[in-house]
């Protein structure tokens, strides 16, 4: 499904929706409601690929290490280099860099 299949006024709506979030607790709460448990620990295993890549580990270190397929390290990797830089944002603010 795309942003035109849904409207993107309802992607902004979820966009916003996640920044009103403001405790880890609400975070949970509301992931909890919106995915099912695999897609959730499916994100947090893709954070967990962007740390890794983020401190110089290697792909089959990362993909060894998290249980990732080389297919998810290496599109967590072209994110993580990439101009949006969604991870780096958030990977500087859970390290207090940012």
């Amino acid at each position: 499904m795309t942003d035109d299949q849904i409207g993107a006024s309802e992607t902004d709506r979820l966009y916003a929706a996640m920044c009103l979030l403001e405790t880890p607790d609400e975070a949970q709460a509301f992931l909890l409601d919106l995915c099912s448990s695999r897609e959730i620990v499916d994100l947090a295993q893709r954070l967990q690929v962007a740390t890794m890549l983020g401190v110089g580990r290697s792909y089959v270190d990362v993909s060894k290490a998290t249980g990732a397929s080389s297919t998810t390290v290496s599109r967590v990797s072209k994110c993580l280099n990439g101009e949006r830089g969604g991870y780096r944002t958030v990977l500087g603010r859970l390290d207090g860099t940012v």
